[in-house]
């Protein structure tokens, strides 16, 4: 790499002197947060985005600004319906990109949940684990064919993977107490997993996969929390990483937080990131220390027999649902 980007790096600053016109991408779930700034960064680059939306009609004036983005730098954006709580929409907005033809150069894989209540999606599965994965792996696997040879895909996953490794035997949490943020952590540790297992399968195509730590952030993502219980957690991340004799951790802005993701979608070297954990515009190392808030991805979620094994396992839940 010729640039060396960090922390504080934003999605525009990794992307300077980048041209993207005739780029294609695909991003999931661009109505807020570090989804509209990693959509608004590709189009003020020239590219041409498809951004995934659950509500369309609501979602639209929270565009505008990725639009405008779009015609000062030359790019565009399309929305499309989905919600990935639901294999039937995954599946119908699969079928429309499969039916336009048109190849991606990256699919960035970024909407999700947040420690919600216990739920299930629609069809049946616990709501963290089916939206965050199941959810992401149908449509991905689904439009696999559109993924230009030595393109890219990166998903998003999570420090909150530090909490729990996925459970194959009870993914659902049909015979255990549902304990919201273990469920995340699961389901984040899922999302590592699936890039690597994705990134073996296709790498004889050129096509590298990497998972994504952006960085903690305010966004709408903790919406079922309330401001108290927010800064609760806030400050329970800090004293934690100070006992274990860490630095504060830094809220980034959204800017800083889309940056990794577009990192490793556009600039990053492909053969350094394949089947690896990102975090901080760079690769992550390898740290089983016991903390949960340390930095650093735990070596289970790069195992790469587990990551076969989810793959065995999501495909068999999904089954003919999709």
């Amino acid at each position: 790499m010729t640039k060396s980007f960090g922390a504080k790096s934003t999605a525009d600053e990794v992307l300077s002197g980048v041209d993207l016109t005739g780029k294609r991408f695909l991003v999931t779930g661009v109505s807020s947060g570090i989804e509209l700034e990693t959509a608004r960064s590709l189009v003020s680059h020239g590219a041409s985005v498809v951004g995934t939306i659950r509500d369309l009609a609501r979602s639209e004036p929270a565009a505008a600004p990725v639009r405008e983005a779009a015609k000062q730098g030359g790019g565009s954006l399309e929305l499309i319906g989905l919600d990935l709580a639901s294999l039937k929409s995954v599946r119908a907005a699969a079928d429309r990109l499969l039916a336009d033809g048109r190849r991606f150069d990256a699919v960035i894989a970024n909407a999700g949940v947040m420690a919600t209540p216990f739920g299930r999606t629609v069809d049946g599965f616990e709501m963290q684990f089916g939206t965050n994965h199941l959810g992401h792996f149908a449509l991905i696997v689904g439009i696999e064919p559109l993924l230009a040879d030595n393109g890219r895909l990166v998903v998003l996953s999570s420090q909150a993977h530090r909490v729990a490794d996925v459970d194959l035997d009870d993914p659902n949490f049909e015979a255990q107490e549902y304990q919201p943020f273990v469920a995340y952590g699961r389901s984040k540790t899922a999302n590592a997993l699936f890039a690597v297992e994705f990134d073996r399968r296709h790498r004889g195509r050129g096509i590298r996969a990497a998972s994504v730590m952006p960085g903690n952030s305010i966004t709408d993502l903790p919406r079922h929390f309330s401001p108290e219980a927010l800064q609760g957690l806030l400050e329970t991340v800090g004293k934690a990483r100070a006992e274990a004799g860490l630095p504060p951790a830094e809220l980034k802005e959204i800017p800083q937080a889309a940056a990794t993701s577009v990192w490793a979608a556009v600039v990053a070297d492909r053969d350094e990131i394949g089947g690896r954990y990102h975090e901080d515009c760079a690769v992550a190392p390898i740290n089983d220390a016991e903390s949960p808030f340390a930095d650093g991805v735990r070596s289970y979620a790069l195992d790469t027999d587990k990551a076969r094994q989810l793959w065995v396992k999501s495909e068999a839940l999904i089954g003919a649902l999709v």
